[in-house]
């Protein structure tokens, strides 16, 4: 072949292959196109939790995933993640912001680092029962603290009910606020339920969820706080035999979801998603009523000491910690108080 005709074959060659990658990316973006027009089926939000799939707060985003599937008919799907496998709840959140995550369930207590205004639900005995609990999450007060998050890039979609936090312990029991001093008890990452724990004079010990049985096995701690449902799914009560429903705390989970992701979803699509998600709260309610009284009862058959004391004396206890509270604090408290 002379030099003349293999550079019209080479040419030849370039051009049909750009007409072939022009036809492939018209081909891509007729998919992408037709992807849009049927209301985004390829949109697809991953849920990363610390809990584990026995626990009842995971079953309600099962729940939700399973809602938003059927409320879109596919065209959104939530795919979760739970036992901390995309981090821990801090790590959750700054994921969230960033927009490397879509949504995240997490304590209100490991909130209270981005939104401040979340600190108040770690202060101890502020909800005068369950009644007045759910009055205040489901008041003006309650949507208002969802939505404290958002100027930081998290939008609060719902929040689940996670109980009252009680202590549980190896070695020997709580039954007054005196036997919390000198303990070292693991607390998540917030300053509020740190403060708890020193006010009764013990030591607060930040450990990540998934490390807590290990530390509780080693003698690395002494104790933890937490609830029923979570005491049980831990398996922590195959080391901690003392649990003790003082209750000093009621500390929502909330569902967030990424800003930069909400705004970019279609209306309608965020409409599903928020209409799962406050489905799934009437779901998790019910079973979590269900799931607490059978986690007291399988706890106690495998041989922890469950005690009921008096909480007046924790009360009486803790009662400085609402001591020079001002501003913004402050307010919370009276604003919720005031919540009949």
């Amino acid at each position: 072949m002379d030099r003349k005709a293999f550079s019209f074959l080479f040419v030849g060659l370039i051009v049909g292959a750009l007409l072939s990658a022009s036809a492939f990316i018209g081909f891509l973006r007729a998919e992408r196109a037709s992807a849009s027009a049927e209301g985004g089926r390829n949109t697809i939000l991953k849920l990363g939790h610390s809990l584990d799939q026995a626990h009842p707060v995971h079953a309600a985003m099962e729940f939700m995933a399973k809602r938003v599937d059927e409320l879109s008919s596919g065209a959104v799907k939530i795919q979760v993640f739970p036992n901390g496998q995309l981090g821990s709840e801090p790590e959750c959140i700054e994921q969230c912001q960033r927009g490397a995550l879509a949504m995240v369930k997490t304590s209100a207590g490991a909130m209270e680092g981005f939104v401040p205004d979340m600190a108040v639900f770690g202060l101890p005995y502020l909800f005068r029962d369950e009644d007045h609990y759910w009055n205040v999450l489901n008041g003006p007060l309650g949507q208002e603290l969802l939505a404290a998050g958002d100027p930081i890039g998290v939008h609060g979609l719902c929040y689940y009910d996670s109980g009252s936090r009680s202590f549980y312990t190896v070695g020997k029991p709580i039954q007054t606020p005196a036997d919390v001093k000198e303990l070292k008890l693991r607390v998540m990452s917030s300053k509020t339920a740190r403060d708890l724990i020193i006010t009764l004079g013990g030591g607060p010990t930040p450990i990540p969820w998934g490390e807590l049985y290990t530390a509780l096995q080693q003698s690395m701690v002494n104790g933890a706080e937490n609830n029923p449902p979570s005491f049980l799914t831990s398996r922590h009560y195959e080391v901690a035999k003392y649990f003790t429903l003082n209750e000093h705390t009621r500390i929502p989970d909330v569902i967030i979801f990424s800003t930069k992701i909400w705004e970019n979803l279609p209306e309608q699509s965020r409409k599903w998603v928020q209409q799962a998600a406050d489905e799934s709260v009437v779901f998790q309610r019910k079973l979590w009523k269900e799931k607490t009284e059978e986690a007291l009862v399988t706890v106690e058959k495998a041989g922890v000491t469950i005690y009921r004391p008096e909480k007046q004396p924790f009360i009486n206890a803790t009662a400085s910690m609402y001591n020079g509270l001002e501003g913004r604090m402050a307010e919370l408290v009276r604003r919720i108080r005031e919540v009949k």
